[in-house]
C-alpha cells in the first residue's frame, strides 16, 4: 500500500523544521548520557570520571540518589594488595557488578572518602558510602551499615 499527499512548500518547511529539532533533540539527550551527565533516576550511571573535588564526589553520590554530609566524616589513603587473594572476591564481585575493575588497581594507591548517608530508605542511622577515587576517577564504592549486623551493598538507591 503506498500513501501520497501532497503539500504546500510552506507546510513541508515546517514538518522538515520539526523533524530537524527532534534529531537535534536526540543528540543532545544521547550525549549527556553518554557523559553521566544526566542523574542516575533511570537507569543510567553517572560518570566516575572528573572527581577532583568535594563537591564532585557529594555531586557524584547524588546522582545516584543519596543526600550525604556536606564533607566526608573519614578521608584514607589506601595502598590496595598487588595480590588480591580469594578473601576479596565477594568484595570485587561487588564492584564489578557495578562496573568498577578494581583490580585493575592492584598495587596501587586509592583515598577512600566516607560520607554520611542521610536519606537512607529505611531510616537507618549510621549508614555510610564509600567512594574509592585513583587519579580523578572512581574506581569503586559501596554504601554500608556500621551498626552491628549491617549491611553492605553497591552504590545504586534499593
Amino acid at each position: 500500500m503506498i500513501v501520497t499527499a501532497r503539500l504546500p512548500r510552506r507546510r513541508a518547511r515546517l514538518c522538515l523544521g520539526v523533524a530537524a529539532a527532534a534529531l537535534l533533540c536526540c543528540g543532545a539527550l544521547t550525549i549527556l548520557l553518554g557523559r553521566g551527565m544526566v542523574p542516575a533516576s533511570g537507569s543510567a550511571q553517572p560518570s566516575p570520571k572528573g572527581i577532583k573535588s568535594n563537591e564532585d564526589r557529594v555531586a557524584y553520590l547524588q546522582a545516584w540518589g543519596w543526600q550525604v554530609s556536606g564533607e566526608p566524616i573519614v578521608t584514607q589513603e589506601l595502598l590496595i594488595p598487588e595480590e588480591l587473594d580469594e578473601s576479596y572476591q565477594d568484595y570485587l564481585a561487588l564492584q564489578s557488578a557495578q562496573g568498577f575493575d578494581l583490580e585493575k588497581c592492584a598495587g596501587k594507591r586509592v583515598k577512600r572518602y566516607t560520607y554520611e548517608i542521610t536519606n537512607y530508605p529505611t531510616g537507618e542511622t549510621g549508614v555510610q558510602a564509600n567512594l574509592l577515587i585513583r587519579k580523578n576517577t572512581v574506581v569503586g564504592g559501596e554504601i554500608m551499615s556500621s551498626q552491628p549486623g549491617g549491611f553492605l551493598h553497591g552504590l545504586a538507591m534499593p
